[in-house]
């Protein structure tokens, strides 16, 4: 009994870590982020970087001004660094980048305590002052490098009319857009990487998109077309999954991904903007904390 240690719980841990997720998380975006450079041209490694090295920045400035330990290391910053770089154009101004990242980090992510305490995606959060504050940077998209659709012209989405394109242009990432989200294969390719690591549950991304492909038919859409359009696959694999953002039981996963699907469909069809992605996450990113109250798990043996 000499040997015997007392502590308390968990006496069992799982052997991922933050910084491991996050790695994963990295390894899953590299698809798209090459993807975006051949497609869109080398100035979005330049975005990339600019929006990396200040999320990682602004990071460390800020547990240092706050005097708490720092967590650059865990590269969360990085990741989402990562992600609103895949969220902007490939012609945004540098300097917007660097806003865009103080609004993630400082405002959405550490000023509400860190990583795990924010109440919306920071990338999504960022994207979304991004498109209100500087609308014409944000819907200025350059035409692909090898397009030879006379459609797909700077300042030109898919999704203000999607007959113009084909379903294998929509599919490879040939049409205009954010630097991260033309590409459908590699956003797939990343999506089922983080689903084999068992890094994200497959569930929302799966009842994301087939909402959106069944309420897109219903309204007369194309429903191939809307799904492999826009934002909905970084969307659906990458922020939607959030895990500081997302519910935590399977039941509130699938509300959670139902009403990310209706409301992007919705803004797509009705609303203002060509796009209802970023919209749509965070919307349902503040109600998550109702979905989980209403969704959680009653313990053995309790009545109510």
């Amino acid at each position: 009994m000499e040997n015997l240690f007392v502590s308390p719980s968990p006496h069992i841990r799982a052997k991922n870590t933050t910084r491991s997720i996050m790695l994963d998380v990295i390894i899953a975006l590299v698809p798209a982020l090459i993807a975006g450079t051949v497609l869109l041209g080398i100035r979005s490694l330049a975005v990339t970087a600019v929006s990396v090295v200040s999320c990682v920045f602004f990071e460390w400035a800020c547990r240092k001004l706050m005097k708490r330990s720092n967590t650059i290391g865990d590269l969360s910053a990085v990741v989402t660094g990562l992600l609103l770089a895949m969220n902007l154009p490939v012609n945004f101004p540098l300097w917007m980048t660097v806003i865009g990242a103080f609004i993630a980090i400082v405002l959405v992510k550490q000023m509400f305590g860190g990583i795990g305490q924010n109440f919306a995606n920071p990338a999504i959060a960022a994207r979304v002052v991004l498109l209100v504050g500087f609308t014409t940077q944000m819907t200025s998209w350059e035409a692909p490098v090898f397009s030879s659709n006379p459609d797909a012209i700077a300042g030109a989405t898919p999704l203000v009319d999607l007959s113009k394109y084909s379903v294998s242009e929509l599919f490879f990432g040939n049409v205009g857009g954010c630097i991260g989200e033309t590409c459908a294969l590699a956003l797939i390719i990343g999506g089922v990487y983080l689903i084999i690591r068992r890094v994200i549950n497959p569930v929302t991304p799966l009842v994301y998109i087939g909402t959106v492909f069944v309420f897109s038919f219903l309204l007369g859409e194309d429903p191939v077309k809307q799904i492999f359009a826009g934002g909905l696959m970084l969307g659906a694999f990458f922020m939607a999954t959030d895990y500081a953002t997302s519910p935590i039981t399977t039941k509130g996963k699938i509300i959670f991904a139902l009403g990310c699907g209706v409301m992007t469909v919705l803004i797509r069809q009705f609303g203002n903007y060509p796009e209802g992605v970023s919209f749509a996450i965070l919307i349902m990113n503040m109600v998550v904390p109702f979905i989980d109250r209403g969704t959680k798990l009653k313990p053995v043996g309790r009545k109510s």
